[in-house]
């Protein structure tokens, strides 16, 4: 289909990000993006060209931020950005895409399928509906709302100790400063920026890192029964 012939050449280094079986995934989710993602409405045609450097590349460095043989709930996940390409390059991790919308949902689960990613669950269903199910060691994030809005989802998923991953642009440092109310509420140990893939992609990817402190739901319920 026309869309998967605009997809570019990958880069270079391309091939030093995703390395052994993580390449022919790489290459294969690559074309599932400019093909039938862009089809049904998962990635604009605009972004076809721009797949490998400003997508895969950039989720695939969040990599460097993931503790060994985590548990990782990519929340939002939309067209597993970056959730399946986290998975791809890190196998010793356990992935769950959680999004929402039946027909992204639908596409993440042929991908999955598609890659034999045997590290990854498709989940619909939302953050608020999995809270008190089950906790992650991390939870990633992006482009799917801002920092204080995405700890409220965020916090109660999150083991003590497990961090958030939201990546984050220009606004990074604005957003961290504008959630320091929430951050404080949910006890969280540290917030910082993080900047993962100096040396390997251009530009390098930020993070907002949030690691949690005490268990997320005893902070929620400490809020309500302030407001109480």
């Amino acid at each position: 289909m026309a869309e998967s012939e605009q997809l570019p050449e990958a880069p270079a280094e391309a091939q030093e990000v995703f390395t052994g079986d993580a390449w022919p995934r790489a290459e294969a989710y690559a074309a599932m993006l400019a093909g039938p993602g862009v089809v049904r409405g998962l990635l604009g045609p605009r972004e076809v060209p721009r797949v490998w450097d400003r997508h895969l590349l950039n989720c695939a460095v969040v990599a460097e931020a993931v503790p060994a043989e985590a548990s990782l709930v990519d929340i939002g996940s939309g067209a597993g950005l970056p959730g399946i390409v986290l998975a791809i390059v890190r196998p010793d991790i356990t992935v769950t895409l959680l999004e929402p919308l039946l027909r992204r949902t639908t596409f993440l689960e042929e991908c999955v399928a598609g890659l034999k990613l045997s590290n990854v669950e498709v989940v619909r269903g939302r953050a608020e509906e999995l809270a008190g199910k089950q906790v992650f060691d991390v939870v990633s994030a992006r482009a799917v709302a801002p920092l204080d809005r995405l700890l409220s989802w965020s916090m109660p998923l999150l083991r003590e100790g497990g961090q958030l991953l939201a990546m984050k642009g220009e606004r990074a440092a604005e957003e961290l400063d504008a959630a320091s109310e929430q951050l404080r509420s949910y006890g969280v140990r540290t917030a910082e920026l993080v900047t993962v893939g100096r040396g390997r992609v251009v530009p390098p990817t930020t993070l907002v890192r949030v690691v949690a402190g005490r268990p997320a739901r005893s902070a929620q319920g400490a809020r309500r029964r302030r407001k109480r």
